[in-house]
């Protein structure tokens, strides 16, 4: 059995975890086209994740020229939003997630999803998310995205669940970052970008081949 013995909820993360994942590195590379044609220098977001990409860029841009960053920031942040709907017309919940969700709350653990992604593609993807989930955070919903734990709280919160009776499932090493922050179980899934090692080294105590199997062990 997964500890922690008695269970208030489980997260989920979304893309590779409880639906196919969204080609990132494409993505990344076109809002990396659009900064560059904005003209904002390499060394500004080079090492950062897609939307802090946006965020830098844009911070960058304002302190020289207020319009041109709102522009920046307006078409970049459609940009991905296009791509995230675009991938979720041909895309839905992988097989079996939908009997694992029921599965946890046949045992009454609370189900949550905090997502990086917008609303709108998790909604269009898993558009009967009410009868599995009891809490989604998306990308529009907060202030503080995954790798900070701040995400993962105001799910749990919501979900009325203790960070340290509670676990984290994701295949990102955010995820694991996230809900090691927070002293949650975290439990990595290989259905997605990262591999074992990666999923440890970030904090992961587990990792399974998927997430089917979640609720055969979570007590």
């Amino acid at each position: 059995m997964i500890e922690p013995s008695s269970t208030d909820a489980v997260l989920f993360d979304f893309d590779g975890t409880l639906a196919p994942n969204l080609d990132l590195a494409d993505m990344r590379q076109q809002i990396v086209n659009l900064t560059v044609k904005a003209g904002v220098p390499s060394n500004i977001y080079e090492s950062l994740y897609i939307v802090e990409v946006i965020e830098a860029g844009y911070e960058w841009l304002e302190a020289r020229d207020a319009d041109q960053a709102a522009h920046y920031q307006a078409q970049a942040n459609q940009k991905i939003i296009d791509i995230e709907m675009a991938a979720a017309e041909a895309t839905e919940v992988f097989p079996g997630v939908k009997a694992m969700l029921t599965g946890l709350r046949q045992r009454r653990i609370k189900i949550g999803i905090v997502t990086r992604n917008c609303r709108a593609a998790i909604e269009a993807i898993f558009p009967d998310r009410k009868k599995f989930v009891d809490a989604l955070h998306a990308r529009d919903d907060v202030t503080h995205l995954k790798p900070d734990p701040r995400h993962l709280l105001d799910n749990l919160q919501a979900l009325g669940a203790r960070p340290e009776h509670s676990i984290m499932v994701g295949d990102g090493a955010l995820d694991m970052q996230a809900g090691t922050a927070l002293n949650m179980h975290c439990i990595g899934v290989l259905t997605g970008s990262n591999d074992t090692t990666a999923l440890r080294q970030a904090g992961a105590v587990r990792v399974l081949e998927d997430c089917l199997s979640l609720h055969n062990l979570v007590i």
